[in-house]
């Protein structure tokens, strides 16, 4: 049985509901260290980049004993 992986615009939705990310560049990296590529053709244009961001700063749990800088 093969287990389905999500594109990398799926895994990028899912990483900024998540919480860990805070910003486009934290999924970026998060989708590289899975071993995705071609990141940067998957996550183009102003429109995407502003939805995660704003799903990132709804979601964001900064790790505890992090401090926040506002």
């Amino acid at each position: 049985m093969t287990s389905h992986r999500p594109t990398t615009l799926e895994r990028a939705y899912e990483l900024a509901r998540e919480g860990r990310c805070r910003t486009v560049s934290d999924i970026k990296q998060a989708l590289s260290s899975e071993g995705y590529d071609r990141i940067q053709d998957a996550l183009y244009g102003p429109k995407l980049s502003a939805d995660l961001r704003k799903i990132c700063r709804e979601n964001y749990v900064p790790p505890s004993g992090a401090e926040t800088v506002d």
